[in-house]
């Protein structure tokens, strides 16, 4: 990792204006880690690839109901590369580009056409 003292910044798991998939929604872990994976990539369309001194990962935080994860970016406190990226990744886009969408449309239950559909599908059984 690091030689030097690192802090992070919690990023969130999606566009600000995405629905995004909630903990306890069936199948949560696999696509909440997907919807993450693809928040990262966009990230990096966004904002390039980290510097040295600054990382993206998915990080799983424990809640009253189970697991949820997020994205965090870890820098370097001593580099203010690393912690300039960090602060550009806090400003998360509104929606996901194409790529993202593409990316999270892959491989999605027949009943669906969109990850969209299926969040909000899903998102609907754990609040009825």
């Amino acid at each position: 990792m690091f030689a030097t003292e690192t802090d992070y910044l919690e990023i969130g798991c999606s566009p600000c204006d995405e629905p995004c998939v909630q903990l306890g929604s069936e199948d949560y872990d696999r696509r909440a880690k997907k919807e993450c994976r693809a928040l990262i990539n966009q990230l990096k369309r966004m904002y390039g690839e980290p510097p040295e001194s600054a990382r993206l990962t998915i990080k799983g935080n424990p809640h009253d109901y189970g697991v949820y994860f997020e994205v965090r970016c870890i820098y370097a406190i001593d580099n203010e590369a690393g912690s300039n990226y960090a602060l550009k990744c806090e400003s998360l886009p509104e929606n996901w580009d194409e790529e993202a969408k593409k990316e999270l449309n892959t491989d999605l239950p027949t009943e669906f056409q969109t990850w969209e559909d299926m969040t909000r599908h899903y998102n609907r059984q754990i609040h009825h």
